[in-house]
Order: C-alpha cells, then structure tokens, then sequence
C-alpha cells in the first residue's frame, strides 16, 4: 500500500512500523509494515490523537484507548471484535473459550481475529491457542508472531511456553 495511504506511519517497539489509516476523526485500520518504511508525520489532529494512544500504550500497557473505531466486516466479525475489546491487557482467552462465549467453533473466531482491521486496540493478540501462542495476522511463524509474542510480554503475560 502506499504511503500516501496513510495518515500517519510510525515506529513501532517490536521491529516494524505502523501505517494508520483515519477517516474524519474514526480510525479505520492499522497496518504493520517492514522496517523500513519511512515514517510520516500525521496529517490531522485526530491521527495525532492516535499516535498518543499508542505511545502511551507502548508506554505502559493498561493506558486506555478512547479513540473512536470504525471497524468494517461482517456481522460475525463484528461480535468478535466487540468481544475482544472486553479483554483486559495481560489476560488471554483461548479461542475455545472466546468461540464457547460466543456460541460458535474455534475457526471462525481464528479467521475474525486474522482480519482485524485495527489490532493492538482491538487486541486480538490476547487469543491465544489451547497450547501455545496461535497464529497473530494470519501467521504462525515469523515476525507477525514476534509481534504477538511482545504485545503480550509487554502485557505480562508469560510467553516462555509458547
């Protein structure tokens, strides 16, 4: 995507840079980029908004986020993502355990969680598997797991395990 995409991109803690995309004063998605993206100052007052958000957060991960989201999907992806904005940092759930909340199977909740339009505030990263850390953006090995692994260190959750 480029940069011109983006109302703002910048460095993240855990080895890549974050493309964020508002609309008015709504955030609409966050992106995570290779390193070397240049990052871009933010365009409006809403996105800067953001970035103090999520430094904050990088900060210390009970910093609450008041941002206003737009989150597009379908009615199921709608009720995933509400329900994981209902988990509180340094606690996990399986996605046994969110699919049993929801009345549904294991999978599904998988597939919301990879199309998350806006992680880290809607924390997907804090579904884990029955035995191990899962998948984290579709993946199940790589940097977008060294995302997950450090969201949830950063929580104080004990990844050693995993």
């Amino acid at each position: 995507m480029l940069d011109n995409a983006y109302q703002a991109i910048i460095a993240a803690p855990f080895g890549c840079v974050i493309g964020i995309r508002t609309q008015g004063a709504m955030l609409t998605a966050l992106d995570f980029l290779p390193v070397d993206r240049p990052e871009k100052s933010p365009e409006d007052a809403a996105t800067a908004r953001v970035i103090d958000e999520l430094q904050a957060y990088f900060h210390n991960p009970h910093a609450p986020f008041t941002v206003s989201l737009t989150l597009q999907g379908t009615t199921f992806q709608q009720r995933v993502w509400t329900a994981l904005q209902t988990i509180s940092p340094g606690t996990v759930m399986t996605y046994g355990e969110l699919a049993q909340q929801l009345g549904t199977a294991a999978r599904p909740i998988g597939g919301a969680c990879r199309n998350n339009p806006i992680p880290i505030l809607v924390p997907c990263h804090r579904v884990v598997g029955r035995q191990g850390l899962g998948g984290y953006a579709g993946e199940v090995t790589g940097n977008p797991l060294g995302i997950k692994r450090w969201l949830l260190q950063h929580e104080g959750v004990d990844c050693s395990r995993s």
